[in-house]
């Protein structure tokens, strides 16, 4: 999915506010210039996620890093892992437990270092506890179900750290309620933000409950022509396909995947495109999604 010009002007927007500290107005300006080549040869024709890992890249050749994103990745993993056992056993007594998953897994996708300035954690408490409140269309869930009763090869593109932990609980009862069905998780293939690699999959314990592989790639989303071989190959051969997250959004749709997308609209573009107030769910496979740009 090209960039919206929105999302070319919020990524313009957060350089600028990067950079307004520093004092070489030269080394600004000639950094604020390569941004912009960047956005006029590319914004037109890449995403979102794309655009935004090239300018890190510009920026790292320019400034240290704004910012070591360990801490916070660790502080949420571990967070979302003192909430595991309540949120399992909400939706174990739910009355219909994948509904459940989808809304919890919707709820964590708060967690979001890319799409927001900061996450507060008070309001993450709010929706976690709303979770179960969340509407959900019954006839996305019918086709779902469907759907994953005669898949065998199921992929999950993970998204953030901390959310993580519900996306293994997801995986855990899909497992359960469908034991042909084989997952593997999908997670970033470097450092993007607060986004989850293999490190932040041991450490929640994902891979100890399906396969887990990296997409080779340093971005905070999808795109087909960046991950390695292994990464598409696996999305290629699925029977069905959860893309979670606003990011793997910008990369995937329109892409002929045809994923389920799971994610909470946090942004003003994502509150205008899907018509719902910030940080409503969104739930639906690709085909069934309209779109307002």
């Amino acid at each position: 999915m090209h960039a919206n010009s929105t999302c070319i002007a919020c990524l313009l927007n957060k350089q600028v506010n990067n950079i307004r500290p520093f004092k070489d107005e030269k080394k600004k300006s000639d950094y604020i210039h390569k941004i912009l080549k960047l956005l006029y040869d590319h914004g037109q024709t890449q995403s979102a996620p794309w655009l935004f890992m090239k300018i890190e890249e510009i920026y790292n050749e320019y400034y240290e890093p704004i910012m070591d994103y360990s801490a916070i990745k660790q502080k949420y993993n571990q967070y979302m892992l003192s909430k595991e056992s309540i949120i399992e056993e909400n939706i174990r007594k739910s009355d219909d437990m994948i509904a459940s998953c989808i809304q919890y897994v919707c709820a964590g996708n708060f967690i979001d270092f890319g799409a927001m300035s900061e996450v507060d954690d008070s309001i993450l408490e709010n929706i976690l506890q709303k979770a179960i409140e969340e509407s959900l269309s019954k006839e996305e869930l019918i086709n779902f179900k469907h759907e994953l009763s005669k898949a065998r090869e199921l992929v999950y593109l993970t998204d953030n750290c901390g959310e993580i932990v519900i996306d293994k609980l997801f995986m855990k009862l899909l497992k359960e309620q469908y034991p042909k069905l084989h997952i593997t998780a999908i997670v970033r293939g470097g450092l993007a933000l607060n986004d989850a690699t293999m490190e932040d999959a041991r450490e929640v314990g994902l891979t100890e409950i399906v396969d887990c592989i990296d997409n080779g790639t340093p971005m905070t989303g999808t795109d087909l022509e960046s991950i390695n071989e292994t990464a598409k190959q696996v999305l290629n051969e699925a029977d069905l396909i959860i893309s979670k997250g606003q990011g793997n959004f910008e990369g995937l749709y329109g892409e002929g995947l045809m994923p389920y997308f799971l994610f909470l609209c946090k942004c003003e573009l994502f509150v205008r495109r899907f018509g719902l107030k910030q940080f409503s769910s969104v739930f639906a496979r690709e085909d069934h999604i309209k779109i307002v740009e």
